[in-house]
């Protein structure tokens, strides 16, 4: 007997669908594109409504996208849409700073030049990357959006899983995947316990535009209190991704954009000329946040559901498309081998896949925030020297480069630029 239910949220289908997303973000939906690519039924939940992902206003946010995530883009069908909106990323300079003196003598200097692939990765705004993913999927017959639809409740079983949604609807697949963030309630319920401790840190994130071009050059100053990345966007402009301690991040943002323009030129400098603010501001709590398993009973987890991190390294988003791309080639291999999807090992190889990279990258971002957002003269000078001793070994400094673009380890084929 057919479940009104269900066909509320799968119009026009009387089964179940195979595998169901929660969370409309940016990994669920391009982990819809990709699962439909290999001939999934896929429905995603979102608990946002749909104008509200795809408001046409710039509001500030933007991604540092690695090469290899934007191959995954490419491969899924979304990098053309957005490529005359994107900007190339050629070089990243480090260096410390203060407030009010500016920029020291940069201790690592990367040039894409040194790899034979290209950029080292893009920057994208929010607006356009969301818009791309939700046209993508309005064209996919095979993927089912629902938006503002909460879940409230879930059971998983041997053979699928059962969701409730706030309105009383109920579905039931055979994979539950959690793609809604750090505090994941489909990880929540499935009694996935969490690691991880709050760092004090408050980002404040914002556009500027700027008088002279950047060169697609990003810059990351480490201050004492967090450092203070300056991002390469199309045209004189560049997105700021701004750690201060938290009481001081309140205060700042409390200020008037006037206000916060002083707040933020002695840190920013004069290097880039008269600096004025383009889009929303807003602000976010830095934590680690780490998932103790990323699968469990019918059920598996992909970006900030399974890790969440400082973004001293911009690898966030980047972190979450190399789930998508594992956990997509694992789920496609299985089906076409004619296993059940949710099985324990199938799920296993995913985690397998994913486990060591995330926590190796959890581990190297924490340790890199608490000896980089110092001001103890000696820990600076050290490292200091030792980024510079790195920056003089054209090897390491390649390597580094290669690792940054996301080019090395395992690589999904998604992110290879390969269908699977």
């Amino acid at each position: 007997m057919d479940n009104p239910a269900r066909s509320a949220i799968f119009p026009g289908m009387a089964d179940d669908a195979d595998i169901l997303i929660v969370g409309g973000g940016l990994n669920g939906p391009a982990l819809a594109l990709a699962l439909a690519q290999g001939g999934f039924r896929v429905a995603i939940l979102d608990a946002l409504a749909e104008d509200m992902r795809a408001d046409a206003a710039f509001d500030g946010r933007s991604y540092a996208l690695a090469l290899a995530s934007q191959r995954l883009l490419s491969a899924i069908g979304i990098w053309g849409q957005i490529t005359e909106n994107t900007q190339p990323i050629l070089e990243v300079v480090a260096s410390d700073g203060r407030a009010g003196e500016g920029a020291a003598p940069f201790f690592l200097h990367l040039d894409h030049a040194e790899i034979e692939e290209g950029p080292m990765g893009y920057m994208a705004e929010d607006r356009f990357l969301r818009r791309a993913l939700l046209g993508a999927m309005a064209a996919e017959p095979l993927i089912t959006h629902h938006s503002g639809a909460e879940v409230v409740a879930q059971e998983t079983g041997l053979t699928g899983a059962t969701v409730t949604l706030a309105s009383g609807e109920t579905l039931s697949v055979r994979l539950l995947i959690g793609a809604d963030g750090k505090r994941s309630g489909v990880a929540e319920r499935a009694g996935i316990k969490r690691t991880g401790w709050e760092y004090g840190q408050t980002a404040l994130v914002c556009a500027i535009e700027h008088e002279k071009p950047h060169n697609g050059v990003a810059h990351q100053f480490f201050m004492p209190p967090g450092p203070l990345a300056i991002l390469p966007l199309p045209g004189n402009r560049s997105s700021i991704v701004w750690s201060e301690e938290t009481a001081q991040a309140q205060a700042i943002n409390a200020l008037d954009d006037a206000g916060y323009l002083e707040a933020l030129r002695p840190r920013f400098g004069d290097f880039l000329g008269e600096i004025r603010l383009a889009g929303t501001r807003f602000t976010y709590p830095l934590s680690l946040s780490l998932a103790n398993a990323l699968v469990a009973e019918r059920l598996a987890l992909v970006g900030d559901a399974g890790h969440g991190v400082h973004p001293i390294a911009g690898q966030g988003l980047n972190m979450g498309l190399r789930d998508v791309g594992a956990l997509a080639e694992v789920l496609i291999e299985a089906r076409r081998r004619g296993e059940d999807i949710g099985a324990p090992d199938v799920l296993e190889r995913y985690q397998r896949w994913r486990r060591f990279d995330t926590a190796t990258l959890a581990v190297a971002t924490d340790a890199f925030n608490r000896i980089f957002s110092s001001d103890n003269p000696v820990l600076r000078a050290g490292r200091d020297v030792g980024m510079g001793l790195v920056n003089a070994m054209p090897g390491l400094r390649r390597r580094i480069i290669r690792e940054a673009a996301g080019l090395t380890g395992d690589v999904p084929k998604l992110l290879q630029g390969r269908a699977i």
